[in-house]
């Protein structure tokens, strides 16, 4: 009898065990500026592209703050930790006189429930 319950332990185990992420992709998103904030040194300008409604609006003013810490490059990969999901992309900065403008292009959205969203540009093809 204990085998036949340590069987069928192994066996729920091994059937609610977390597998490889499920990858989805995506060729639809939200374009625009998310933030615009005033500093000392000038206006600061979010704007995210191909991004993924529900998130926009964190993933900005978490990129705000990376901005603020110093932590991001122009044209470099970067990985944003959002409270719903980490969001990898792309993240351009340009600075023009007191303007300085933050974009970041969504590449791939890696949600808490463990699904994950790669975007996929299909006027490219």
């Amino acid at each position: 009898m204990k085998k036949v319950l340590f069987g069928l332990l192994i066996v729920t185990c091994f059937a609610f065990s977390k597998g490889e992420p499920k990858i989805e992709t995506y060729n639809y998103g939200q374009n625009g500026m998310e933030l615009v904030a005033r500093s000392k040194k000038g206006v600061i300008i979010v704007s995210t592209f191909n991004s993924k409604m529900t998130i926009r609006q964190d993933i900005a003013r978490r990129l705000y703050d990376l901005y603020l810490a110093n932590k991001l490059q122009s044209n470099k990969k970067v990985t944003v930790d959002g409270a719903e999901a980490d969001v990898t992309g792309k993240c351009v900065i340009r600075k023009k006189n007191s303007l300085t403008a933050v974009d970041f292009y969504y590449e791939e959205v890696a949600w808490n429930t463990g699904l994950k969203e790669v975007y996929k540009n299909t006027l490219q093809q």
